[in-house]
């Protein structure tokens, strides 16, 4: 049987340990972490920003209408306003604001799709941005 200081020692590194693990994820794993969806899909996430859904706004029809064809190219608004490639690798600090993400993804679902995305679609459009 372990002595009780051996014990506690025991304990008290597990939790540092898990206290380490939590403080590594980042604002962005938590963003994805807060929508309990399953695993992202980067494949799901391609899709829906390739797919013209025909759904949302006349003048949006999909994503490439202000982010261009590529997340690794600069966008514009339809009021000409630039928009920073959507591409994690060039743009860091993208879905890193809760507060951000939530609006965009509520103003962009509705304008693009017709609706809300799903917490699964928005778990797997960050999935494909992060991989890009």
């Amino acid at each position: 049987m372990k002595s009780l200081k051996t014990l506690v020692c025991t304990m008290t590194l597990g939790v540092a340990l898990v206290a380490a693990g939590s403080a590594q994820a980042g604002p962005r794993d938590t963003i994805i972490a807060s929508f309990g969806a399953g695993p992202g899909n980067a494949a799901n996430g391609k899709a829906m920003f390739e797919t013209n859904y025909g759904s949302g706004k006349p003048d949006t029809p999909r994503c490439a209408t202000c982010h261009t064809s590529s997340p690794h190219n600069v966008g514009q608004t339809r009021t000409g306003k630039r928009i920073d490639p959507m591409a994690v690798s060039l743009s860091p600090n993208r879905f890193t604001d809760p507060a951000k993400v939530a609006k965009w993804f509520k103003r962009n679902c509705r304008g693009v799709i017709g609706r809300e995305c799903t917490p699964q679609e928005k778990v797997d459009f960050i999935t494909f941005m992060v991989s890009q």
